[in-house]
């Protein structure tokens, strides 16, 4: 492969690797325009990559980075156990979605498609997606309280659900049986199929026009091409130690959960050791291992350089160490529904201090650190099941070079909001109130940027309401004498009463009450005098 990977004319390697990055982009096209549920045609909450035969990532869109750094991960280990009961074949479809295989929590249903050409294994499409319900005791399965894995909803091992190109209906229904909303779960999943089905289309055409083997030479270029850019942008960073600690709120309320982060640069590699961290806990804020190296890529790929292409090259000098039992890295079966949206938060603001002692001029201050998640789901006046989900942004932190923006999905998501118009067409809920927290932003020479409101009134028959958030007691810090951004909170509207929600919450919703999310401010970066 070596001596292939030198013959070959030095600008295919840049013309396949394009074209696989476009072929990704294209993947996420063709499930965002196939699904049924706004979480994922609305939302965009879903991720698409590619590839290679070894299970190296060769391609990814430019989606949601707690889906895309943990891709990677649960890709392996889901064909290692494929592999080890069943045999990959020609026509098939694989569908994951336990959290210890896959890497983030139930909700995201991974698909995974073995490419072949020629009856030769080339690589694989494989794409993720948040499914608004999957079961579990609480309506969109992400519960504030869930004791373990098995509370949280359906745990399904590397399903088969494509045979010999066709959709496997016992499968399909498998899932949709087990969801609140199965129409919307079987419709989602066939998107899922379809944007397989692309990215092999796109994989099977390069190599018809350039050759496997020029295919495989290219894909060792380009990987080399982004490890050696990756191990010097580390390398300008400087050898050294960095640390950094910071606290998640538990579910009571109390910043009672230690994340600790010792960051070693070293000769262009980075190891990443999580000792200290609290032990994970029995309710659902424990992130898988893929979770947290999601975490890591994120942060380093933010303080590098962006433009490096994102494969597997870029892995190579990283080193990820997280004590097994602890809040990021779990045994089974810990619950870790919260994990994948509130802790891998907290991981990125984590991280993102301890870089800040590398480079304090790159950095900026702490981000809302919370993806300020929203589950309902009832059902309506005719007795019509309905399941909502989603995230809402909040203010980014500001920059050493400008403020923060307001009222935007931070760090480990990258969705949109669900339009007003998608969630008074589809749910039977009001958006009463939709705009900036003014104010909530740190003050600094460059103000933070601001958080949210957003109210959601039950119109129609009965609801169950969780809300898993955090930043409701500590503030989101300020950087270089910036002052913290304004914390969160939630609140109840029953009968023209106003009361106050904890961070963390799962209650029965009323015809006409209201629900209140605001969501925290970024901190300010340089002191305010300085302005």
């Amino acid at each position: 492969m070596e001596t292939a990977s030198r013959n070959i004319d030095p600008v295919l390697p840049e013309l396949i690797r394009s074209a696989l990055l476009y072929a990704s982009e294209e993947m996420g096209i063709a499930v965002r325009n196939s699904a049924y549920s706004p979480n994922i045609k609305e939302r965009l909450d879903h991720s698409c990559a590619l590839f290679d035969a070894d299970c190296r990532l060769i391609a990814q869109a430019e989606h949601i980075p707690v889906h895309l750094g943990s891709l990677p991960w649960g890709l392996k280990r889901s064909v290692q156990e494929i592999q080890r009961r069943y045999r990959l074949q020609p026509g098939q479809m694989w569908m994951v979605n336990d959290p210890y295989i896959s890497g983030t929590h139930l909700n995201d249903v991974t698909i995974v498609r073995p490419i072949f050409s020629e009856d030769q294994l080339v690589g694989f499409a494989a794409n993720k997606a948040h499914h608004t319900d999957v079961g579990g005791s609480v309506p969109g399965s992400i519960s504030a309280t869930a004791p373990d894995l098995f509370a949280e909803g359906i745990v399904m091992p590397p399903s088969l659900l494509v045979q010999n190109d066709a959709i496997i209906a016992s499968a399909v229904e498998w899932l949709a049986s087990n969801s609140r909303t199965p129409d919307s779960r079987a419709g989602d999943l066939r998107a899922q199929v379809a944007g397989n089905f692309t990215g092999e289309r796109r994989v099977l055409e390069l190599i018809e026009r350039y050759s496997r083997a020029t295919f495989e030479a290219a894909i060792e270029r380009f990987l080399d091409a982004s490890e050696r850019r990756m191990r010097a942008r580390i390398a300008a960073l400087g050898d050294g130690v960095f640390s950094a600690v910071d606290y998640l709120e538990d579910p009571a309320g109390e910043p009672a959960l230690v994340l600790r982060v010792t960051i070693r640069l070293r000769n262009g590699t980075a190891h990443f050791d999580y000792t200290g961290t609290s032990p994970q806990i029995a309710a659902p804020l424990n992130a898988v291992f893929g979770v947290t190296l999601s975490g890591v890529h994120y942060a380093l790929r933010a303080v590098t350089d962006p433009t490096i292409p994102m494969n597997e090259g870029c892995f190579r000098p990283v080193s990820v160490e997280a004590p097994e039992g602890s809040l990021l890295n779990p045994r089974r079966p810990a619950p870790v529904g919260g994990g994948n949206v509130e802790t891998s938060m907290r991981n990125a603001d984590l991280l993102l201090q301890a870089f800040a002692k590398a480079a304090p001029d790159r950095i900026p201050a702490s981000s809302g650190g919370t993806m300020s998640n929203v589950m309902l789901g009832g059902a309506t006046g005719n007795d019509q099941p309905w399941a909502f989900y989603e995230t809402n942004g909040c203010g980014m932190g500001a920059r050493p070079s400008s403020d923060g923006p307001s009222g935007i999905h931070c760090h480990m998501t990258n969705t949109l909001n669900t339009p007003i118009e998608a969630i008074e067409r589809y749910y039977p809920l009001r958006v009463t109130t939709y705009e900036l927290a003014d104010g909530s932003g740190g003050a600094g020479r460059h103000r933070g940027g601001d958080g949210l409101i957003r109210s959601l009134t039950l119109t129609e028959g009965s609801a169950r309401c969780s809300l898993l958030s955090d930043r409701h007691r500590i503030r989101p810090p300020g950087a270089v004498g910036g002052e913290d951004g304004a914390c969160g909170s939630h609140h109840l509207v029953r009968e023209g009463a106003r009361s106050l929600l904890p961070a963390k919450t799962t209650f029965d919703l009323q015809l006409n009450d209201m629900i209140e999310v605001r969501t925290p401010g970024g901190g300010g970066y340089g002191r305010p005098s300085a302005n």
